[in-house]
């Protein structure tokens, strides 16, 4: 009998909490397969079968666990049993695009005149509330989900039901840090606007090229990481941060990304910002992006950044105050593109603008720091020729 032991996923973790198991109890495993998720408090990861065998469940879905505690144990011993894959389960594996079409026709059952009227009203069948036998479909139900379409499939009105969930430990940590960040910094944040044309012509004109090129999308990120970075080595103190009694500037702009991923927000980092080109950015941002959304980002993706990007913008938001990442001093704050009338050379026009935030810690960061950093960012995102040296091309020629 083989134990399999929570392993060391890092020098400050000390627990950690068995997410969900991906095999059951009694279940034979081959060696190196994949057993259950563990999540710690800045990472998931996979714990695998040491050996082949049959698999003892020990710890339960929620439960916390120390650094060496005993997860499950596998009977190395155990005869492998004499099983095949049913006829269905080979069909799938031999046409998975087919399996996925049949399974998706058999689960929608509707009767003859409740078909007739989804197709009709293109109604999506997920938010239909079957109420026949083997869940069918009935024309009554149809007519229910036209007559109240904000409500939610299979929800009971008037309902007063509650429901308890543990908290993760990832949601856990980024709970401790947020009121840390707010408790222990000076934070204040400052504000600024963008019009986006230029960005838009950049991209609409050479997105086709930039995607044949390099084989990733243009898109916004780059643009604003490049402009963070020219800015941040302009401004050091927005990218420093406070350690003791001390202050430790950077030369280099190591830029964490927020992300929104299934277990919670991540913050990945962007190494050598400054060293890097757009392409280069592009590419390292939707690496990440793709990781954390898969639950496969390693620690060392998550640690060390010197300052945060986040793009609240995506969600919808038109203007937020970001909280620092600590021990961060700064964090910019993106948000929605949304046409609004502005006045320009006299004339009211409409374009294309963002709102900027800057949330800071006072402590490192005076207010004409973090100004002269935001208004730097602005003046490269509105003329992304200037990212090109870091200034103007003709007072770059002329050495002013």
């Amino acid at each position: 009998m083989i134990e399999i032991k929570v392993p060391t996923v890092g020098e400050s973790i000390s627990e950690v909490s068995l997410a969900k198991w991906l095999k059951k109890d009694g279940e034979w495993v081959e060696r190196d397969e994949v057993l259950a998720e563990m999540e710690s408090e800045k990472a998931t990861f996979e714990i695998n079968a040491e050996q082949a065998g049959v698999l003892h469940i020990i710890v339960k879905e929620g439960e916390t666990l120390a650094i060496g505690d005993v997860v499950c144990k596998i009977d190395d011993k155990a005869a492998k049993p004499a099983s095949a894959a049913p006829v269905e389960e080979v069909k799938k594996k031999d046409n998975p695009a087919a399996a996925e079409k049949s399974t998706s026709k058999q689960d929608v059952k509707a009767s003859p005149v409740a078909a007739a009227i989804i197709a009709d009203k293109k109604i999506d069948t997920k938010s239909i509330a079957a109420s026949g036998s083997g869940g069918k479909i009935l024309k009554q139900d149809v007519l229910e989900a036209l007559t109240q379409p904000g409500r939610k499939s299979g929800t009971v009105l008037f309902s007063r039901e509650e429901r308890k969930e543990k908290m993760s430990q990832l949601r856990k940590t980024v709970s401790r840090r947020l009121v840390e960040a707010k408790n222990t910094t000076a934070m204040l944040t400052t504000f600024n606007e963008v019009d986006m044309s230029k960005i838009m012509e950049v991209r609409t004109s050479f997105k086709d090229k930039f995607k044949e090129a390099h084989g990733v999308n243009l898109g916004f990120m780059s643009f604003f990481t490049k402009a963070c970075a020219y800015a941040l080595q302009e401004w050091p103190a927005v990218n420093a941060y406070l350690s003791n009694d001390e202050i430790i500037y950077h030369d280099y702009c190591d830029i964490s990304i927020a992300v929104s991923a299934p277990k919670g927000l991540v913050v990945p980092v962007i190494r050598n910002a400054e060293s890097l080109s757009m392409a280069e950015i592009e590419k390292r941002v939707i690496e990440l992006a793709t990781k954390a959304r898969e639950n496969k980002l390693s620690m060392e993706e998550m640690q060390g950044g010197t300052f945060t990007i986040t793009n609240g913008g995506v969600f919808g938001s038109l203007m937020s105050t970001p909280i620092i990442n600590i021990p961060q001093s700064a964090i910019l704050g993106m948000h929605k593109i949304e046409e609004r009338a502005v006045v320009i050379n006299g004339q009211i026009v409409a374009r294309p603008m963002m709102y900027l935030a800057l949330s800071y810690d006072h402590r490192i960061i005076d207010g004409r720091e973090s100004v002269g950093f935001l208004v730097r960012v602005k003046e490269l995102l509105e003329n992304p020729a200037l990212m090109l040296f870091g200034k103007d091309p003709v007072k770059s020629l002329l050495e002013l």
